[in-house]
């Protein structure tokens, strides 16, 4: 009887923080610029006929999430710094696509470095996220090589077009808002820069080698989502965010499939796409696991629009939902070493031995 009461307790507590939803004091105007930011060039690729163009850079807008609430000259240089580290990794990542063996170290690179940088500038949420997902996404797109510098200079121009877009939302917003005040944060420590980073970096390794071992369709979303579940603040946050990721992107092919529905156009698409976006940054802050729900189907869309209407859908559905869940569970799986003292200690005491005394505190 007491287990049974046991078991209630414990569904009650992941009821509560698989659905609670928190406060948020985000502009109204925020979700608007970056619906703009990610779909302008979506709508420039309709109006030319080329929406591979558009969606590569569409891309590049997504560097407009990271934009912070400090003052205008600080969140901008730090904006700018995330559009070159944005086309940095797509670069990277397309040209592993040319030594199919490269793909896994590239990626795992990538993520170590831009976790790294995000730790160490105290980049907030989504932190290393775009940056490997945009890398991943360069990797796995087939394309000549002799197109690949017209790609890279298309993601450019839309993380350009981001900038600008972010420029004109702050000088705005700073009229409704002060900016926040420039807080001095703690020394980054070697462990939480340097240690923690290789960890999360091999998870990203081992989650995509396991996709490839596994002989996965599409690989590059299992890297992803063991990403978003990794950086949990504490295990039980990490199992927080495998749970709602997996509930969310359930929820989000019934929605995807729903969308396949319609009839899609360059143009329907396009603002379908800055809908879901615009619905994605209201909630995100509110309540994850609704705001996955309108992730699946916008990053299934920004990976696979190019090739919808060739074929069913479903095999793509089937898919994500997949790579979802292995990359869940690597995630949780590196998020349980991350949490645990003895193994932080043994990496980074091994870590330690590799690189200058200089940088080891």
């Amino acid at each position: 009887m007491r287990t049974l009461e046991q078991l209630r307790e414990l569904l009650k507590a992941e009821l509560h923080h698989l659905f609670a939803f928190r406060p948020s004091d985000r502009l109204w105007q925020m979700p608007i610029a970056a619906a703009l930011a990610t779909g302008l060039p979506l709508l420039v690729g309709a109006w030319f006929e080329r929406m591979d163009y558009g969606l590569v850079s569409t891309l590049g807008g997504l560097v407009f999430l990271y934009l912070d609430d400090s003052p205008l000259d600080r969140r901008m240089v730090a904006l700018m710094a995330c559009a070159f580290a944005i086309v940095a990794s797509y670069t990277l990542g397309a040209l592993s696509q040319l030594f199919a063996p490269a793909i896994v170290p590239a990626l795992t690179v990538v993520a170590i470095l831009v976790t790294m940088g995000c730790r160490y500038y105290g980049v907030g949420p989504p932190g290393s996220l775009f940056f490997v997902m945009v890398a991943a996404i360069g990797a796995y797109t087939p394309r000549p090589v002799e197109q690949l510098p017209t790609a890279v200079g298309l993601i450019a121009l839309g993380a350009l077009l981001a900038c600008i877009i972010a420029f004109v939302y702050s000088v705005h917003t700073l009229r409704l808002r002060p900016s926040s005040p420039v807080t001095p944060t703690a020394p980054p420590t070697f462990d939480h820069v340097i240690s923690d980073s290789v960890v999360i970096g091999g998870c990203v390794g081992i989650s995509l080698a396991l996709a490839q071992l596994f002989q996965l369709e599409r690989p590059y979303w299992v890297p992803v989502s063991c990403l978003a579940v990794i950086h949990g603040t504490s295990l039980r946050a990490v199992w927080n965010r495998q749970l709602q990721r997996i509930v969310g992107t359930g929820i989000g092919l019934l929605v995807t499939w729903a969308i396949f529905l319609l009839p899609l156009t360059p143009w329907t698409m396009s603002l379908t796409m800055m809908v879901l976006t615009l619905v994605i940054e209201t909630m995100v802050v509110r309540h994850y696991t609704f705001a996955a729900v309108f992730i699946t189907p916008l990053t299934i869309l920004l990976a696979e629009a190019a090739t919808l209407g060739t074929g069913s859908p479903t095999p793509i559905m089937q898919a994500r939902f997949v790579d979802t869940l292995l990359g869940c569970a690597v995630g949780l799986a590196g998020g349980a070493c991350l949490h645990n003292a003895a193994f932080r200690e043994s990496v980074g005491r091994a870590l330690r031995r590799l690189v200058p005394l200089r940088l080891r505190d």
